[in-house]
Parts: C-alpha cells; structure tokens; sequence
C-alpha cells in the first residue's frame, strides 16, 4: 500500500511539474513575442535566426527538421529573412549544387538583443530567489534538459 501511495504522490508532483512548465512556456512565448513586436520579425523567423545563430549554417531541409516544418513553409521564410538582409543564401564550398543558409550581421544583432532582453527579464523575475535557489534551479533545469535530448 505505501509503494502505491508513493507513485500516486509522483503522478501529482509529475502533472503539478508539467502543468509548471507548460504556463512557464507560454509566459516566455508571450514575453518573447512582445521583445520582437520592435523588430521586424516574427515569432517563427526568430527561431529559424536562433537555430543558425547556435549551429551555423544550414540547408533549408536541416532548418525544415529542426523547426518541424515543412520545406516549402522554410522556403518562405528564408525567402522573407533574406528580403529583409538577416540570411543569404550561399552555395557549399565542397558541392555546389547545396545551397546553405547564411545568417547576416544584422540577424547576429536582432538575435544578441532579443536574447540579452530575455536574459535581463530573468533576471528581473529571480530577484526574490537566493542564490543557492538560483543555483538548485539551474543545475535542475539543466539535468532535465539533458534527459530530454
């Protein structure tokens, strides 16, 4: 009877933990969407900026899989990033015939702006923890973020 009594305890920790996380991620959805309403970008051309930004340089079929779009769907914000000088499109220096996406200097600036933001926002939000409560949650986040991947 104490084993089960324990897992039912988990379950609500576990469903208390998601429920956290999902109203946590959309606080940051929205924040983030207000940080870029000065820009002019939109939500899913930050991500496409953000990925090229953290792994360089990539084909519109490796940014399609990382952002679970369609190819076609990417080709359109490619093509609308690029108008807007954040990418450029350049052929591989190994085969020619790929094409890799390129993120530009002022992509690099919006992408350095939008994320000091976030930082300065965290910060602002932390100014009522300690320390080692700041510690604890950093080296939490990071243990789940590692048994997620």
């Amino acid at each position: 009877m104490k084993l089960e009594n324990s897992q039912r305890v988990n379950r609500d920790i576990v469903a208390n933990i998601e429920k956290d996380l999902r109203y946590i991620s959309g606080i940051i959805k929205q924040k983030g969407r207000e940080m870029l309403s000065n820009y002019k970008i939109t939500p899913p051309q930050f991500v496409a900026l953000q990925w090229l930004f953290e792994d360089g340089d990539m084909t519109i079929g490796e940014l399609s899989n990382k952002m679970y779009l369609a190819c076609s769907t990417t080709t359109d914000l490619v093509d609308r990033m690029e108008k807007n000088q954040l990418v450029v499109r350049v052929k591989d220096s190994s085969d020619r015939r790929v094409v890799r996406i390129h993120l530009l200097e002022e992509g690099k600036r919006i992408i350095d702006e939008v994320i000091q933001k976030r930082q300065q926002y965290l910060e602002e939000v932390l100014v009522n923890f300690s320390t080692e409560e700041i510690e604890l949650l950093q080296s939490s986040m990071m243990k789940l973020h590692q048994e997620m991947r």
